[in-house]
């Protein structure tokens, strides 16, 4: 069944629409298929490829999701991204960009420091605070 908001979804009792969509692009598969249509539409065997070989059954469930959910809908060129589709697929670039520097500060900061002894502890400077590291 498709995430709706107002009603429990899975980890959330609350209905509220973020759990909702959350519950939804966390599915197997979700995300690739939203990922993979920004660029351009595809028919059921051309995403399947883009998406690694998914199987037939699993992809077919995700597109009767994505469809319920108003995110793509099918066209002469094959599925694409709705209007609400496209704007979900800005804000996964954004995402996609914050995650980025996420990724480089989680690296960064496992790091050891030059001349470090092994297994010291690296402080770091608050993100919060402002100072030539962090834009201030």
């Amino acid at each position: 069944m498709t995430p709706v908001p107002g009603r429990p979804v899975r980890g959330s009792r609350s209905g509220r629409p973020i759990m909702a969509l959350l519950d939804l692009l966390g599915r197997r598969w979700c995300l690739r298929v939203l990922w993979e249509l920004r660029e351009a539409p595809g028919s059921f065997r051309s995403l399947q490829s883009r998406c690694d070989e998914v199987s037939p059954s699993v992809l077919n469930t995700r597109l009767a999701e994505l469809r319920a959910a108003r995110l793509l809908e099918v066209s002469e060129e094959g599925y694409r991204l709705t209007a609400e589709g496209r704007a979900l697929g800005e804000r996964l670039l954004q995402l996609s960009s914050w995650a980025e520097g996420w990724a480089v500060g989680l690296e960064s900061a496992q790091a050891p420091a030059a001349g470090a002894e092994p297994g010291a502890v690296r402080r770091r400077r608050s993100p919060l605070k402002a100072g030539p590291a962090n834009g201030g």
